[in-house]
C-alpha cells in the first residue's frame, strides 16, 4: 500500500479528482486530495490559470508543502494532475523521502542541481499536447534521467490533454482506462 498525495489541475478540486482517488483507494492505497484553491473551481482552462495567478506559484506551493509536510515520513508517492502534476514534481524532487512519482498530464522545470536516487517516476501526456510539446517532453526526460530519476513516459495519441477527466471535453474512455490500469501497477511496485 502507497500513501499517494493526488494533486488537482488548475481546474480545482473537483469530482473526477475524488473519483480517481476513491479508484487508488479501491486499490488499497491511502489517499489525500488536498484542495490548494480553498473550495474554488474553474470551469475552463482560461478561468483556472486566471486562479493559479491569483493565488501565485510560491503561495500554492506554500500549501502544497504545509499539507504534505506531515505526512512525508511515510514515504509518499506524490502524484498530480496537469498543474497538480508540476506541483507534486517540485515536492518530490525536494523530498528525500520520496517513494514515487505519478504524473498525469503535466511536468514542471527542473533545477540546474536536481538530483534524486533512483526515484521512480511515472508521466503520462496526451500526444500532441499543447502543454507538453514533444521538445519540451524530451528534453525534460533527459534532464530528469540525469538527475537520477527512473522514468517511464506513456503517451495517448489523438487524446485531449486531461484525458483522464471524465467532466471534460478532453476525456477519452480508453486512453484513461489504460493510464489507470499502468498507474495502479506502478503503485503497487512502489507501494
Amino acid at each position: 500500500m502507497a500513501t499517494v498525495v493526488l494533486f488537482h489541475s488548475v481546474h480545482g478540486l473537483r469530482p473526477a479528482v475524488h473519483r480517481a482517488a476513491d479508484r487508488l483507494r479501491a486499490a488499497g492505497h491511502e489517499v489525500h486530495t488536498p484542495d490548494l484553491f480553498d473550495g474554488r473551481t474553474a470551469a475552463t482552462v482560461e478561468e483556472g490559470m486566471e486562479l493559479k495567478d491569483e493565488i501565485g506559484r510560491d503561495e500554492l506551493l506554500m500549501r502544497a508543502v504545509t499539507v504534505t509536510a506531515p505526512l512525508s515520513e511515510r514515504g509518499l508517492v506524490y502524484g498530480g494532475f496537469s498543474l497538480g502534476g508540476a506541483i507534486a514534481q517540485n515536492l518530490a524532487l525536494a523530498d528525500e523521502r520520496a517513494r514515487a512519482l505519478l504524473l498525469l498530464h503535466g511536468t514542471s522545470d527542473l533545477a540546474e542541481d536536481a538530483a534524486v536516487d533512483d526515484l521512480p517516476v511515472q508521466l503520462h501526456v496526451a500526444d500532441p499536447d499543447p502543454f507538453e510539446p514533444h521538445d519540451w517532453l524530451n528534453a525534460w526526460y533527459l534532464r530528469m534521467r540525469g538527475a537520477g530519476a527512473d522514468v517511464e513516459v506513456f503517451r495517448s495519441p489523438g487524446a485531449g490533454h486531461l484525458f483522464t477527466d471524465e467532466d471534460l471535453d478532453d476525456y477519452d474512455e480508453d486512453a484513461a482506462e489504460r493510464t489507470w490500469r499502468t498507474a495502479l501497477g506502478f503503485l503497487d511496485s512502489v507501494g
